[in-house]
């Protein structure tokens, strides 16, 4: 399901369009489907899995929360994925959050997002959708960077809809292209489902040195520019540790797990934020720097949260990242003056 109409095709879902069709009580006839040119293949039919919403992220969500909540009145559980700008998930907050307390089950997905959407302007791109995702109740957020990672948190994220203790879902998504050779996924399949583990559960390690000075810990589209930093910051001999950030709301339930506030478990922060490894930090993400601030208490160490804090603004993505103070050369700025 998607809103606006042009969905389809803005959020990368044509593929997804294309293979499965679009829902329609009878099945309509398609006027464009002799243009050889044609990528997007728009079949309506009673068989369709797709259904076009239009301009309308409030009816987006009310279905998504009614076919979430089939588990529990017909017995039959359906997996409903909404997918919306993801400056829209503010539109559409209230009727999505009461239908997560009514009962219904169902996966939002925001996507493109946040400031990366540099060249539509500041009206499209999104800024407090981390916090939201955090604080959230009946929901676990997702920022996946790679590939890889939106597979394994999306498959976790199915798993959990359609059963009495079951919950929502909300993936905050970007259609930057990112080299997916940066994840170094583990080939050893041990060490693959370690990776898988870490990912589920809020964040793993992406490049461990050896006596790291400082830690830059990313979310999303800004880990090219965290791995670039951390090669300048190596080269005038610092080194850093980089954290992937998958899901700050899972480690901030982490965190109260630890204090006791909270039935979460949280092995996840010994493993990621090990007190031996621990120095000052840098967080950064493609939203409010807060969504991420709270990482530094989990071994108490000095930070500067990096992030988004004024209206987007359009221009190329590098001068937007240097706008908002999100490039490789603010980041290596940011971790020098903790570390001097």
């Amino acid at each position: 399901m998607t809103s606006p109409p042009l969905g389809q095709t803005s959020t990368n879902l044509g593929g997804w369009v294309n293979k499965v069709g679009v829902w329609s009580a009878t099945e309509r006839t398609d006027w464009f489907a002799d243009d050889r040119e044609t990528i997007l293949h728009w079949r309506e039919k009673p068989s369709g899995q797709h259904i076009e919403l239009g301009i309308a992220e409030v009816n987006l969500v009310g279905l998504i929360g009614e076919l979430g909540a089939a588990w529990s009145r017909w017995g039959q559980p359906l997996l409903p994925i909404g997918v919306l700008y993801d400056p829209f998930v503010e539109r559409a907050l209230e009727p999505w959050s009461y239908g997560i307390y009514a009962g219904g089950q169902s996966i939002l997905v925001g996507t493109p997002s946040g400031v990366t959407l540099a060249p539509e302007g500041g009206a499209h791109q999104s800024i407090k959708t981390p916090s939201i995702g955090i604080e959230q109740p009946g929901c676990v957020t997702y920022e996946p960077a790679f590939v890889i990672d939106t597979e394994w948190t999306l498959l976790a994220s199915l798993g959990r809809l359609g059963k009495p203790d079951g919950t929502s879902a909300y993936l905050r998504l970007s259609t930057r292209p990112i080299d997916q050779g940066l994840a170094a996924v583990p080939v050893d399949p041990a060490a693959r489902e370690i990776r898988r583990r870490q990912v589920v559960a809020g964040a793993y390690a992406l490049r461990r040195t050896d006596d790291p000075a400082v830690t830059l810990a990313v979310m999303g589209a800004l880990v090219p520019e965290a791995l670039a930093a951390a090669d300048r910051l190596d080269q005038s001999g610092i080194r850093a540790d980089v954290i992937c950030i998958t899901s700050p709301d899972l480690l901030y339930r982490a965190v109260r797990a630890r204090q006791g506030q909270d039935p979460a478990d949280h092995w996840i922060l010994d493993e990621v934020f090990p007190a031996d490894r621990a120095t000052p930090l840098v967080t950064i993400l493609d939203g409010h720097p807060h969504s991420l601030a709270f990482l530094a208490t989990i071994n108490q160490v000095p930070t500067t949260a990096l992030g988004v804090t004024r209206f987007g603004q359009s221009g190329s993505l590098d001068e937007v990242y240097r706008y908002h103070h999100l490039d490789t050369e603010s980041i290596v700025g940011a971790a020098l003056d903790l570390v001097d």
